[in-house]
């Protein structure tokens, strides 16, 4: 008898495997671990953009205290405190967000970091500030 008969001729064997309800519930075990951490994730990136407005006023803050041991007032305007905007997305850049300063005189200023990119598209923007004490506090909550 030839190989090929005896091949022929050989019952089939259970072969190892999953089955197709083992398989669904592998699935669905993974989609709803994906679907916990998927917001925490979110809330991470979110952190850590919102990083970058921190770190920004803490820039302008420096430069605007230099400023104000120069010429005893604060600077009222970027260009004027040598602060130079970092390009946002839309133009090419990293940015996330618009650094302005409100209002500045002798005794105090204001400057704002406002988020040109809506974090969780709910249509607020983040926005922080910094005044002259150095503090940075958050003004609008994205």
């Amino acid at each position: 008898m030839s190989l090929l008969q005896r091949l022929r001729r050989a019952p089939l064997r259970d072969e190892a495997g999953y089955s197709l309800t083992e398989l669904l519930i592998a699935i669905v075990i993974i989609g709803i671990l994906a679907l916990l951490a998927i917001p925490r994730f979110m809330r991470a990136t979110s952190r850590a953009k919102m990083a970058e407005a921190k770190t920004m006023l803490s820039t302008l803050h420096a430069f605007q205290q230099a400023h104000y041991y120069e010429m005893d007032r604060y600077g009222p305007s970027l260009d004027a405190i040598g602060f130079e905007q970092v390009p946002l997305l839309d133009e090419g850049g990293t940015a996330r967000y618009v650094i302005a300063i409100e209002a500045a005189d002798r005794a105090a200023y204001i400057a704002t970091a406002t988020s040109t990119v809506d974090f969780d598209n709910d249509g607020t923007f983040n926005v922080w500030e910094v005044t002259e004490s150095g503090v940075i506090t958050q003004r609008v909550a994205d």
